[in-house]
């Protein structure tokens, strides 16, 4: 029988079965997974073949081809890598600049990996309601870098309710990921649009102005309008995994839209004469930020990826 992997907590797997029953699962035998070495052979949206043993235990026989997923490196700092979630339809980055901040640098790697790995994203900057006039300015600074790129965004809070209908509507009936980092108010947003769950929510330290992580596994959520939504641990950094240096620029959406102007084809964007992308930047049509963040990306500065 053909299950939905909805939480993966090490060796133990919650999977929803084509029956509609939730099995307590565990793996038989070794599993092949194309030689991804990864942490986890199993994550919350793989589809898995199940071979029940009782009422509500099975066991996972193999791993159905997943056409996509978001990866991340291990928090050991390993060669080893986790993959957050498979299968996804949409992803949903949440995204605060203050209590917590979330850097430019952390975007741009989640959006690079996604662009790697065919998710399309949407921004969220969340909790609008709680910037002072000050910090309006700045988030409109950050919003107006990304809407220029040409990335979707909404502009959301839980208090006045502003845009989660609209949330709501482009979640429905897909498999959404919901990530970025602890104290963004992601736990926050599944209680929201599924009444009752009541996931346990942190508070943010006031010493480091950083959310105090609360979930633990990603785990799959149904949607009461249709769907799920994957609620993902805090993450910290955001490491690209397994993106060669050289088409990292390809995954900068509009560098690859510049290449066709630059005097060579295969300009990296860094040193070379009759650059388009440069000029770009200087011209102020590409955002500084993001050609910081390209430099920082094919130097190796790579941040630490690990849950708060």
């Amino acid at each position: 029988m053909k299950g939905l992997v909805l939480k993966s907590t090490g060796k133990n797997y919650e999977v929803k079965g084509e029956d509609g029953v939730v099995y307590h699962c565990t793996i038989r035998g070794k599993l092949r997974l194309k030689g991804l070495v990864t942490t986890n052979p199993i994550a919350a949206g793989d589809w898995v073949q199940l071979e029940v043993e009782e009422e509500n235990r099975a066991n996972i026989r193999d791993v159905f081809e997943r056409k996509n997923y978001i990866i991340r490196k291990s928090v050991n700092l390993s060669k080893e890598a986790q993959i957050v979630a498979s299968n996804i339809d949409n992803a949903f980055l949440v995204v605060t600049t203050t209590r917590p901040q979330t850097t430019a640098g952390f975007i741009d790697r989640f959006l690079i990996t996604a662009e790697a790995y065919g998710i399309p994203v949407t921004l969220v900057f969340h909790k609008i309601d709680q910037y002072s006039e000050e910090e309006l300015y700045e988030l409109d600074d950050l919003i107006s870098a990304y809407d220029s790129v040409g990335y979707p965004f909404l502009v959301t809070s839980l208090v006045n309710g502003q845009n989660l209908d609209v949330m709501a509507e482009r979640m429905k009936d897909k498999i959404n990921l919901l990530s970025g980092h602890s104290g963004t108010g992601k736990s926050s947003l599944v209680n929201h649009f599924i009444p009752g769950k009541d996931i346990r929510i942190g508070d943010i330290s006031e010493s480091s102005n950083k959310g105090q992580h609360t979930t633990t596994f990603a785990e799959m959520h149904e949607l009461p309008f249709g769907g799920y939504i994957v609620d993902t641990p805090g993450i910290k950094g955001f490491g690209l995994v397994d993106i060669p240096k050289d088409e990292i620029p390809n995954y900068f959406i509009e560098f690859f839209r510049r290449l066709p102007d630059c005097k060579f084809g295969n300009c990296k964007h860094v040193n070379e004469p009759g650059c388009a992308v440069r000029n770009a930047v200087a011209m102020g049509e590409i955002p500084e930020s993001r050609y910081r963040s390209y430099i920082s990306m094919i130097n190796d500065e790579e941040e630490r990826s690990v849950y708060r």
